[in-house]
């Protein structure tokens, strides 16, 4: 089972982009944040894509999520949701198989930081609910947070920079403790040079001077069946790389 998560910064600029990446990596489950903008602004072909349970949820030029399912994992549609917490079209979520799979753009912070810490919270509460009842998931996304200094490349470290900051790192620790590893980082421990999002300028995408902030969050069980996960940095051009992981098939 592959699960993809991808920031693209505008999906009708990279509309061709994502059709050229589920060819190539067939992803049975698929993750976009910030895709700016409605369903009734992109074309049927990228609504209703061939193979794939589609879910659109966005604004018009701001934030946005979306989340697609294989056919061939999910004969029958999924059941799509959002849970109460949901602002700004920042995540959604479906059943699969008995896991619960999430696409979530957690906001920037940078101008109501307030209110990002009310969603990082209200996840936090969310993720702990599932655990409690059992239930697996795996949630993938952009959560604007490098989650320690290693995260950071050492020429963009700044301790109050928000993305860096030790109250919003204390939050995605204890959505992590609600039963979820961190995918990426589990594998390779001691990585230091692990990122997904790049600054736009002075080549800093090419010199992979960047900040690790989208991730694959997975329930133990679901990690447990864990193959690889990698960030595919040359592919794109949005901002952000996409993070693609890969399970032994879950049932």
């Amino acid at each position: 089972m592959k699960v993809a998560t991808w920031n693209v910064n505008g999906i009708r600029a990279r509309q061709a982009q994502v059709q050229e990446f589920i060819e190539r990596e067939q992803p049975d489950v698929l993750c976009l944040q910030e895709i700016k903008a409605t369903s009734d602004q992109l074309p049927v072909w990228l609504c209703d894509m061939e193979g794939y349970w589609c879910y659109w949820h966005g604004t018009k030029g701001y934030s946005g999520v979306a989340l697609h399912v294989n056919k061939a994992r999910c004969a029958e549609r999924p059941a799509f949701a959002h849970p109460e917490f949901d602002y700004e079209s920042r995540i959604v979520t479906a059943d699969v198989g008995g896991i619960t799979f999430a696409s979530v753009y957690v906001p920037n912070g940078g101008k109501d930081f307030p209110a990002k810490m009310r969603f990082l919270d209200a996840l936090r509460e969310y993720t702990g609910a599932l655990h409690a009842a059992g239930r697996g998931l795996v949630l993938c996304g952009d959560l604007n947070i490098a989650r320690t200094d290693m995260d950071v490349h050492p020429k963009e470290r700044k301790p109050r920079a928000i993305g860096q900051l030790p109250e919003e790192r204390a939050l995605l620790e204890q959505i992590i403790a609600n039963g979820l590893v961190d995918t990426g980082r589990a594998l390779e421990p001691d990585n230091d040079e692990i990122f997904t999002w790049w600054a736009p300028w002075r080549n800093m995408r090419q010199r992979n001077i960047g900040w690790r902030l989208d991730y694959v969050l997975a329930s133990r069980a679901v990690f447990d069946r864990v193959q690889g996960c990698s960030v595919l940095r040359e592919f794109g051009t949005s901002d952000h790389g996409p993070v693609v992981a890969t399970f032994r098939a879950i049932d």
